[in-house]
């Protein structure tokens, strides 16, 4: 019986088998030869012995909703990590949690060579599942429950949930004698992209590696049409969006932080923070040039280039003062123009005492090189303040720390939100556990 679709690799096989349901004389198709124990008739949904010449009937279901179809359609081929598979069979499981019940779906793969392999979806997050080869280690949890660690060829993985299983239908081949109905406790240990199964039916346990793929990855390997259902939520092993490595980043960035605070260091200690100029004006709105420009005397600026800081003081209450200062340079002429205020305000309302602003003043002027110097001071006040004092003073070779703060919350603030959304990932991951990370009250008022 021909399928359609291209051969398998290797050497030439034998035909898929075609026989009739004895029950109700639909036909059957036996694609995995003596790999399979039972065969479901799609038409009357009979779980029959696939090992009995005869299609021996083992159960017979009825289905709760017409619905249910596989996203992969029984017979189509594929290759998966390099091996050609054909789907022979198709599952729906369930599970119920706190009275919610959860649904996903199993397939079964075949290939004459290679053997059996299988694919399980939920929400449109797909796992490529296998037998595992060796007896994975479980730690004993001496409290009781479930062991959180599991270990598989070195790779440790943590409990993430154990449940009961239950098959709710089942179509095409399978490679157990598989029952409606039949219920198995499953749990699951996750590594992320890896998950850890074993599975108890009786006192037979079976473990499985799982691997996360892709809805695209899958819908490339089988040639289906249209687009994979869009991944709902986070999954339990579905790989981090984050890719960083979060711990190393952090290690990094204190790597830098501390580098950073060295120069700082250096660089103050470094600085002479030499005064050069300190005299006091007074401010009085009766004389007629209270508001016209003046120079005061010169100062000079020795040894290199470097930061020139300008500081105002005036004792203002609920008042302010504005001066607008020139730095020229006796020699040369060149000039930097900068204006300050001084303000000072506070009172009382109905939330209390408060105060805005301050009575001094502090700006700094970069990469002033050494030179004759003096300043050009226009100072100008508050309408209703008469006069007032102000002391200005020059300071040359001081430290400036803004920039050392705008580097390190350039590297902090990517480090904080690389971090966040991966916190908030794996929480979203171990929402869905028996695990789930703290919740936090839903009033700041209520205790933990």
């Amino acid at each position: 019986m021909s399928t359609g679709a291209p051969p398998l690799s290797g050497p030439p096989k034998p035909q898929a088998k075609a026989l009739n349901c004895p029950k109700c004389g639909a036909a059957i198709v036996l694609r995995s030869f003596g790999q399979a124990e039972t065969v479901v008739c799609a038409s009357c949904h009979c779980i029959l012995d696939a090992k009995d010449p005869n299609l021996a009937i083992f159960q017979q279901f009825e289905i709760e909703t017409s619905d249910i179809r596989p996203l992969i359609p029984l017979g189509t081929r594929g290759k998966l990590r390099g091996t050609d598979y054909e789907v022979i069979g198709f599952e729906r499981r369930s599970t119920q949690v706190d009275g919610i019940t959860y649904c996903w779906h199993e397939y079964v793969l075949y290939n004459p060579y290679k053997g059996v392999g299988y694919l399980s979806e939920y929400n449109g997050h797909w796992n490529d599942i296998s037998i595992c080869k060796v007896l994975p280690t479980v730690d004993h949890n001496m409290f009781g429950g479930s062991s959180l660690t599991a270990n598989y060829l070195g790779e440790s993985y943590k409990h993430f949930q154990t449940a009961d299983a239950n098959t709710d239908f089942v179509l095409g081949e399978f490679p157990w004698q598989v029952r409606v109905g039949e219920k198995a406790a499953v749990t699951d240990y996750v590594h992320p992209p890896r998950v850890l199964s074993s599975e108890q039916l009786d006192q037979e346990v079976t473990w499985s590696i799982g691997e996360y793929m892709y809805g695209r990855e899958i819908w490339e390997t089988f040639k289906l049409p249209g687009r994979p259902p869009e991944a709902m939520g986070v999954y339990e092993n579905q790989p981090s969006a984050v890719r960083t490595n979060v711990t190393g980043m952090w290690v990094a960035f204190a790597g830098f932080a501390v580098f950073l605070l060295a120069l700082m260091s250096g660089f103050a200690m470094r600085a002479k923070k030499e005064p050069v100029f300190h005299e006091t004006y007074r401010y009085n709105r009766a004389d007629s040039k209270a508001e016209a420009s003046f120079v005061t005397d010169v100062f000079e600026l020795t040894g290199r280039t470097s930061t020139v800081e300008v500081k105002t003081y005036a004792p203002v209450s609920n008042h302010w003062i504005y001066l607008n200062y020139a730095l020229i340079n006796q020699d040369t002429g060149q000039a930097w123009d900068f204006g300050r205020e001084v303000s000072y305000y506070y009172g009382y309302d109905s939330d209390g005492s408060w105060t805005e602003g301050k009575q001094n003043d502090d700006v700094v002027i970069p990469s002033v090189p050494p030179g004759h110097y003096y300043l050009r001071i226009e100072p100008e006040a508050d309408p209703s303040l008469s006069g007032i004092p102000y002391t200005v003073d020059v300071t040359y070779d001081v430290p400036v720390y803004g920039i050392y703060g705008i580097a390190f919350l350039a590297l902090l603030v990517p480090v904080i939100i690389i971090s966040f959304r991966a916190y908030t990932f794996e929480r979203s991951r171990w929402s869905e556990s028996d695990h789930p990370p703290m919740q936090l009250s839903s009033s700041s008022g209520d205790d933990e």
